[in-house]
């Protein structure tokens, strides 16, 4: 919710530009767009402020977003988290050290800030619905009260005018003495409600442009509309430009209105139906029913649709035409900040795997994981089987941190920024609370330390946008990187789910991505853990330390045995005891459990 509310408000900056902009253009082509053209653009806009609550998102709007505004203010330092090491046999019978050592990232989400500001929008929300619900007993009310229309004259007039407007289905209409001038309302089965004074004040003719002009709402689905306009107005209550435009809708859904019965009166008729209006206006107030569209307004809104009366030709078929071309290009322009819209997290913290057809066993290890929250993921490339035990928790996606660095190197390699044969890199002579990381290191050695230094300087010789595009390539998690290209794999803009580690070992595994074989062959040969009699197996730790607390671990890899190959993945979760050891060590556990290890 935090994080959505944060993202929101960064997409109201975009909206309030795009008000702008749709003004600008509407202003621009005035000429161009019929009248109903200009009303249908500001359905078009309501359709995009619907877009930060659908359950889509995008890599261009995640992107931004990451890039604007990081939710949380993150600096990398290298500190002493007092993480150990796994130990291994080698294949020649010696010990293999993969030492888990990383960098400890600070968080300082302003928590107390976001908290007060999601209370202030979800408060405005209750007290819009709170006038919504006043607005509809009122209604209520004035529905009891209401009768049906009585009057012979008025209901022939009435009922010329739905042969006028070519309605064959009916619509109720009533007279009541609670409203100072007509509307329409109802979703499903809208009523006209025409006040009584109306029907003594005014002529037979005047009383048919009245009708016409709520006709003319029922025919275009203002009611229905109206509905969208209310929800927008109580979701962004807040945002001035959004009830500018709002406003703006209104007056050009009442000019549209106005063209339509103009359209179907002939300009004969504009004279009289001005001067209606211009009479009608003196009594006239604004509806007490947001969720109701009528034949009122403010004066200035009178007054522009008295100007667009005076001014009224209808449109020739060339300017329908060049209308219909210009709204289609305002529409393509207005759509394409649609993603800058998209804001849902779940997409881009979820991954949506597709499970039909696949099978996938569910495990029961919570006796193993204990107070750890997390997920294990195993699959079986023989048989084509997957074990999960927490499928919610293995799609959720987590920084990768040092785990990451399988495909840090790989890209590396593949760059020519190291060779398999020349991969040493000088220490730069910064002392780290690591002995381990003070001295040369070789792709092996930072490897099996976890020499953070060691990738960070091979990032900076690629820059981010090379880093980016290997991230695409290979479909890396939610691909985002960030600005920061020192810590991104640990500040949270980076992210992957234990599933997706799973399918991009194998991927790897089997060079689906189409490097260099002996590239490939590297990296495996980086992350060997142990060979012996039981198999071979490779992986690699990675510890989300966050404040001095390791918060997150991982440990990946994959088994081969028997000429078959297991991939894996385990991811723990815990406020301060949740490294990469644990995470392996949690591992060989169950793959003792399931037969596969000693």
């Amino acid at each position: 919710m935090c994080d959505f509310i944060i993202q929101f408000l960064i997409c109201n900056l975009f909206i309030s530009i795009l008000t702008g902009i749709l003004l600008a253009v509407k202003h621009l082509f005035r000429k161009s767009l019929t009248s109903r053209m200009q009303y249908h653009l500001w359905i078009l806009f309501l359709g995009l402020l619907a877009v930060p609550f659908l359950p889509i998102s995008t890599a261009i709007n995640a992107s931004i977003f990451s890039n604007l505004f990081h939710f949380q203010s993150v600096s990398g330092s290298y500190q002493d988290t007092g993480i150990e090491a796994i130990t291994t046999v080698s294949s020649s019978g010696g010990i293999n050290w993969m030492n888990d050592f990383g960098i400890s990232v600070s968080s300082k989400t302003p928590s107390v800030l976001i908290a007060l500001l999601c209370t202030l929008w979800v408060l405005g929300i209750i007290g819009m619905i709170g006038l919504i619900l006043k607005s509809t007993f009122r209604f209520h009310a004035l529905k009891k009260s209401a009768l049906p229309l009585q009057n012979p004259q008025i209901h022939r007039l009435y009922h010329n005018c739905l042969t006028e407007m070519k309605i064959t289905r009916t619509v109720p209409i009533y007279s009541t003495a609670f409203l100072n001038s007509p509307i329409i309302a109802g979703v499903f089965t809208p009523c006209i409600y025409l006040p009584i004074h109306l029907l003594s004040e005014h002529r037979p003719e005047e009383i048919r442009y009245m009708l016409l002009h709520e006709l003319s709402h029922f025919k275009h689905k203002d009611s229905v509309v109206n509905i969208f306009m209310t929800v927008v107005g109580v979701l962004y209550w807040f945002n001035p430009f959004v009830w500018y435009a709002l406003r703006e809708m209104k007056n050009d859904r009442e000019i549209a209105c106005d063209t339509s019965v103009l359209n179907l009166l002939g300009m004969d008729a504009c004279q009289d139906y001005g001067t209606t209006l211009i009479n009608f206006a003196e009594k006239t107030s604004r509806s007490p029913f947001p969720f109701a569209a009528g034949i009122s307004g403010s004066m200035a809104q009178m007054q522009k649709r008295i100007l667009n009366i005076k001014t009224y030709r209808p449109a020739s078929f060339r300017k329908k035409l060049q209308g219909f071309l210009v709204f289609g290009l305002i529409a393509i322009l207005l759509s394409g900040f649609a993603p800058l819209l998209c804001i849902s997290a779940s997409d881009q913290d979820h991954y949506n795997w597709k499970e039909h057809g696949r099978n996938v066993q569910t495990l029961n290890l919570s006796d193993s994981f204990g107070r750890h929250s997390g997920s294990f993921v195993l699959y079986d490339t023989a048989n084509d089987k997957w074990q999960i035990y927490n499928k919610d928790a293995a799609l959720t996606r987590y920084s990768p941190v040092s785990t990451y660095k399988i495909y840090s190197a790989l890209f590396a390699l593949e760059s020519e920024r190291i060779t398999p044969e020349q991969s040493s890199i000088s220490w730069d002579g910064q002392h780290y609370p690591y002995a381990l990381w003070n001295k040369d290191q070789t792709l092996t050695s930072a490897m099996q330390n976890s020499v953070t230094w060691y990738f960070q300087e091979l990032d900076k010789q690629a820059s981010l946008p090379t880093i980016r595009e290997y991230v695409q390539r290979i479909g890396y998690g939610n691909q985002f990187i960030g600005t920061d290209i020192s810590t991104y794999w640990a500040d949270s803009s980076l992210k992957i789910s234990p599933v997706e580690q799973v399918e991009l070992l194998k991927k790897f595994y089997d060079n689906q991505f189409g490097f260099t074989a002996e590239n490939i062959a590297a990296v495996k040969d980086a992350i060997c853990l142990s060979s012996s009699n039981t198999g071979t197996i490779y992986g690699k730790t990675g510890t989300k330390d966050v404040n001095g607390q390791n918060v997150s671990g991982w440990f990946i890899g994959f088994l081969e045995q028997d000429g078959n190959t297991y991939f894996f993945a385990t991811n723990i979760q815990n406020e301060d005891l949740a490294s990469g050891p644990l995470a392996a060590d949690l591992t060989f556990s169950i793959l003792s459990q399931l037969g596969l290890w000693n």
